[in-house]
């Protein structure tokens, strides 16, 4: 298995993963690229920064079911790791961040209206490209992009007075997995899989793009390290209600101590702040969102039925178990 979490029996097609995974790193950077040192060196910052290239991997994957080897594919890749990087410079000013993937913020280095402005850049650079893919492409990724703006007006907006679990489930639906569900279709597309094996790459990358969200909030609470990328417990410290503190606010079951802390709002106080995790890893609410998360990799399982019991397969397989296992 390697650190994506995919298990790549077959070293065939792990390497033309591989392959297409490099050929993104190349035309990501010749993508973000400008003559201006300030816009240049901003855009590029992030990318820079890692991250998992979740997004770029579905494409990859999404087109062994077809001609992996497709001109189109690494193109198609890079549309979706630039329109989730330009969310992510949208997404720390609306937060007031100030580190990302381990390294200052854009809006902490260059101010907000310059990370905003470069967020807009790279949203145009990936409908430049899309552009070179077709009328379809172009569609897919602003009904996409149409999704992720309205998942994250929901989220700001927040609940409204209606049922605040299935309210977070919605925009996880809207603001991450939509884009990863596109992500797994422009694979199938651009590699030229059967029309019947897109659609269900999409509806295999809508579950998993939910699955992999959650584990990665559950990670936050459950992992004594940095493995989900930030501090744990960080999500706490901010007062951001991830699915395990809404299940621990719902459940009548909850600890009464548990309840009073979770309803304080942020835990800026580190012994309040331990407290509260310590409580929260021990909770029924824990185990609850663990099975939800195992719930939704199950269903982002079934979506392949349709698809030939072949390597690649069985490596979308793996990463169910992965994001499934990961948070146990």
């Amino acid at each position: 298995m390697n650190a994506s979490g995919v298990d790549f029996r077959d070293p065939v097609v792990e390497a033309s993963v591989a392959a297409a995974m490099a050929g993104v790193e190349e035309q990501l950077r010749l993508a973000v690229a400008h003559a201006d040192p300030l816009i240049g060196d901003a855009a590029v910052h992030l990318a820079d920064a890692g991250g998992k290239r979740f997004r770029p991997l579905l494409v990859a994957l999404g087109a062994q079911f077809g001609d992996p080897s497709s001109p189109l594919v690494v193109p198609a890749a890079v549309v979706m790791e630039l329109t989730h990087l330009a969310t992510l410079y949208h997404d720390d000013v609306m937060d007031e961040a100030l580190v990302r993937r381990g390294a200052p913020s854009a809006n902490a280095r260059w101010g907000n209206s310059v990370a905003i402005l470069v967020g807009d850049y790279l949203f145009a650079r990936a409908a430049d490209i899309a552009a070179d893919l077709g009328t379809e492409a172009v569609r897919l990724q602003a009904r996409t992009f149409s999704r992720l703006v309205a998942g994250q007006i929901a989220e700001t907006a927040g609940p409204r007075g209606g049922d605040p679990i299935e309210h977070h489930l919605h925009v996880i639906r809207e603001k991450t997995a939509s884009l990863i569900a596109t992500s797994a279709r422009f694979g199938g597309m651009f590699g030229g899989a059967a029309a019947a094996h897109t659609e269900a790459l999409e509806g295999y990358g809508e579950a998993i793009g939910v699955a992999f969200q959650l584990s990665d909030d559950l990670l936050d609470i459950a992992s004594e390290s940095t493995q989900s990328g930030k501090t744990p417990g960080t999500d706490l410290r901010e007062g951001i209600p991830t699915l395990p503190v809404l299940y621990a606010l719902a459940g009548d079951d909850t600890d009464a101590r548990l309840r009073e802390l979770l309803s304080a709002g942020p835990l800026v106080d580190d012994d309040l702040h331990a407290e509260a995790l310590g409580l929260l890893r021990e909770s029924a609410a824990l185990k609850r969102a663990r099975e939800t998360v195992r719930a939704y990799a199950e269903s982002a399982r079934e979506r392949l039925a349709p698809l030939p019991a072949n390597a690649p397969r069985q490596a979308m397989e793996s990463l169910c178990d992965f994001i499934a296992d990961r948070t146990s």
